[in-house]
């Protein structure tokens, strides 16, 4: 497994949310085909009033050429290569001719030039915002190159040029664009995976070390569990998946959902030696008592994880599979190497053993007793109000997502896009696709016009910037005819139009390039290509009813047929189709643990009991949610499934001894509950605050996402403890023998029975007659 985990890769790659077969990720995959990949577009912008200085120009041509010149570099397009369409008379055809060609030397040739790019509309609010003196560079980027490890040298490189440009010309850039943010935030991803793998080892090491005071303790536990990061990463590397912001989180989540299993062990390991000093009967004792209890919990807290091979999007599935997969390799690896280890080393010395005399800890479990027995009232009425509260809270939730949602508001990252957003009205992708279904029909008066049309309803957005069409090459063009004039930028007539097909037609090499990029080869379909602002979700299903709308009254779908697509949809479509998934995912969890619980305990009202003081969590979670404007969104809705899963092993392995009670006190409901928290409410609270702990690590994330998960389950599972410790054994004393029938005390898992132990002290050689043999 070392040598597979050497083969894992990290993914630069963005992993779409929806499922392949669904509609909206079809039409982006036929916008592909026919277009190409509209996500290899990084952008440069620049802040200077004096950008037509010679010496600020200058500057800046010089970096145009050292991007070009950088491998995996495409194209460059800004200011310095912007070209203008000039009319051959006699050839009867457009030559393209660079505005700033590199023969000027002057400060008022450059003043001339510059007039010249001022007059051409076609690069306004897409290479400058005149009134903010900021200037863009758009640079197309090799796809073979984005889709390998030499990705990362190629944004570095574009970097190092930009360093080298800032320090000449004392400007600030700025950096944005899909393939910049993707391969950046997977180098985020990759820090944190190092980051949370130590800081989830020496947290739970210190905290054990505090519990069992034992460093063999420690050092074995720890061995388990990385033993089994050492499975996980082979196991992804076996499978064929690449590192995702999710499944970096798996290393730390086994390490920190490992560790309880080793407290369970050991803590039963301590408490059975110091009842009779016998290291192996301990030991047997441990695997045959709670080797059932800890492989029901493993197994409800993989299911929880599980679950999300149910959304059909990609990068949950992968995330439940492996997860899923290795939490039960913890458990096989705990049951197996904790007693086996433990059965070499010397016996536990009394030091070791003072943890279950824990003055504090059994002050806290005696007053939970307490609570229990005589405040049982108290306890429902403010279960109720915390309910009250919950739903309130609940009503507050709000749904939604954006796409740097997760990434600090300090961060570059989010301060780059934002100073985009700011100038050139954002920049996440929105394809308008038009397929006029005729020959020819894309270059029809009547449907540019009609383009022309939906261009300006849609670009009149604030949130929606001024796209590059068929239409706006055409008015380009136009002008181009008029000898550049600044008022011939418009729609032709029919009779231009015929003028400038011809022109077109007879036109070679770039032009012809040019044109190819917004029509097909029959000249029946066009694209375009608009930006977008990162207004979230919310406000995205608005613009897209926005956008389908005007292009469907623009163009009839009995006529057209059209589509709306982009990264900027997929994202919207497979958030709002991921959360629906996480809530169905949520549910199912829930009945599969429900199941597994009912199978153990063979008791429908006992299952129906236990599931009460774990939902209670979920609920209060969801609620300060609400009251700490945390939207629904798809990090934080993975918060239910995972925290659900987990703790409801606390409920398992307090009804499990609460059974083994029931047996040896001659079912007294009310001694069986009492011993039963006395014994598991310790091991409880140890594991609940190593898991505590252990998923507040995820707090010092750089994604916000990442942190609200932390935070969320922390919280969940703090809540949960607490809701084991006192509501379910006040519920058992209540209803009493109304849930505590014969098929509980029966069960179809059969849990360990101490009368059923050999003595071995006892044992006696029967010696026989000649007779008996």
């Amino acid at each position: 497994m070392a040598y597979k985990a050497g083969d894992v890769q990290m993914s630069y790659q963005y992993a779409p949310l929806l499922p392949e077969d669904d509609p909206a990720y079809l039409e982006y995959e036929a916008f592909e085909q026919q277009f190409g990949n509209e996500g290899n577009l990084m952008v440069i912008g620049v802040t200077d009033s004096n950008f037509f200085k010679l010496n600020h120009f200058k500057h800046w041509t010089n970096f145009s050429k050292k991007i070009t010149e950088i491998n995996g570099v495409t194209s460059v397009l800004s200011a310095t290569e912007a070209y203008n369409l000039i009319k051959n008379k006699d050839e009867k055809q457009f030559e393209i001719e660079q505005v700033f060609n590199s023969d000027f030397n002057s400060q008022y040739e450059l003043d001339s030039l510059k007039s010249i790019f001022f007059d051409l509309p076609f690069y306004e609010s897409t290479l400058y915002n005149k009134k903010t003196n900021t200037y863009l560079m758009a640079i197309t980027l090799t796809p073979e190159i984005l889709q390998s490890p030499e990705r990362v040298e190629l944004i570095k490189n574009i970097k190092e040029a930009g360093e080298e440009y800032s320090v000449k010309s004392k400007n600030e850039l700025h950096y944005s664009g899909l393939p910049y943010i993707r391969v950046t935030t997977a180098e985020m991803i990759k820090k944190e995976l190092n980051m949370f793998i130590f800081l989830a080892l020496g947290v739970t090491a210190v905290i054990m070390f505090l519990f069992f005071r034992s460093f063999k303790v420690v050092m074995f536990s720890m061995l388990v569990v990385g033993i089994a990061v050492i499975w996980a990463l082979g196991t992804q590397a076996l499978f064929g998946y690449k590192i995702t912001i999710l499944t970096g989180m798996i290393p730390p989540l086994i390490i920190v959902i490992g560790i309880p299993n080793s407290v369970f062990l050991l803590n039963k390991y301590h408490q059975e030696y110091r009842k009779h000093g016998n290291k192996i009967k301990a030991l047997q004792r441990v695997i045959c008592k709670i080797g059932n209890a800890t492989f029901l919990t493993n197994l409800t807290t993989a299911s929880g994880f599980a679950t999300f091979i149910f959304t059909s999007s990609k990068i949950l599935v992968e995330f439940g599979i492996i997860a899923a997969i290795n939490i039960i390799g913890v458990f096989v690896l705990s049951l197996l190497l904790i007693p086996i280890i433990f059965s070499f080393l010397s016996e536990p010395k009394e030091r070791h053993l003072n943890h279950l005399e824990n003055k504090a800890v059994n002050k806290i479990v005696d007053k939970l007793v307490h609570i229990s027995l005589n405040h049982r009232t108290k306890v429902y009425i403010i279960g109720g109000v915390m309910l009250l509260i919950g739903f309130v809270g609940i009503s507050m939730i709000k749904t939604t997502g954006f796409m740097l949602d997760d990434i600090p508001h300090e961060d570059p990252l989010y301060i780059d896009l934002k100073y985009f957003e700011e100038n050139f009205d954002g920049l996440m992708p929105l394809e308008v696709m038009i397929d006029t279904q005729k020959p020819n029909g894309v270059l029809k008066s009547s449907n540019l016009k009609k383009m022309d049309k939906f261009h300006e309803e849609l670009s009149s957005h604030p949130e929606i910037s001024k796209a590059i069409s068929l239409s706006e090459v055409v008015k380009f063009a136009r002008q181009g005819f008029y000898n550049g004039n600044k008022k011939y930028y418009d729609i032709p007539s029919n009779q231009e139009r015929n003028f400038l097909l011809s022109y077109v037609a007879n036109s070679k090499g770039d032009q012809s390039k040019i044109i190819s990029t917004f029509i097909d080869s029959a000249k029946t379909k066009t694209r375009l290509s608009f930006r977008l602002k990162d207004v979230g979700t919310t406000k995205m299903t608005e613009l897209y009813d926005h956008v389908v709308k005007s292009l469907s009254e623009i163009f009839p779908n009995d006529k057209y047929y059209t589509s709306v697509t982009g990264a900027s949809v997929l994202f919207f479509k497979g958030t709002k189709y991921l959360i629906h998934n996480l809530f169905v995912s949520l549910f199912l969890a829930i009945i599969l643990i429900a199941s597994f619980m009912a199978w153990m305990f063979s008791s429908k009202r006992m299952v129906l009991v236990s599931l009460i003081p774990n939902l209670i969590p979920l609920i209060m979670t969801a609620a300060l949610m609400g009251y700490f404007s945390i939207p629904i969104k798809p990090s934080t809705i993975l918060v239910f499934s995972i925290a659900f899963g987990i703790s409801v092993d606390d409920t398992i392995h307090y009804l499990a001894k609460y059974r083994q009670e029931l047996s040896e006190t001659n079912w007294s409901i009310k001694a069986a509950v009492v011993l039963a928290l006395k014994e598991t409410g310790v091991s409880m609270m140890y594991t609940s605050i190593i898991l505590f702990f252990g998923f507040g690590i995820f707090g010092f994330s750089e994604f916000g996402g990442t942190v609200a998960l932390g935070v969320l389950v922390a919280v969940t599972l703090l809540i949960a403890l607490f809701s084991n410790l006192i509501l379910l054994p006040s519920i058992l004393l209540t209803l009493e023998k109304l849930i505590t029938n014969k098929s509980f005390k029966e069960p179809l898992l059969q849990i360990y029975n101490e009368d059923e132990d050999i003595e071995l002290e006892e044992l006696k050689i029967e010696k026989k007659s000649k007779d008996q043999k």
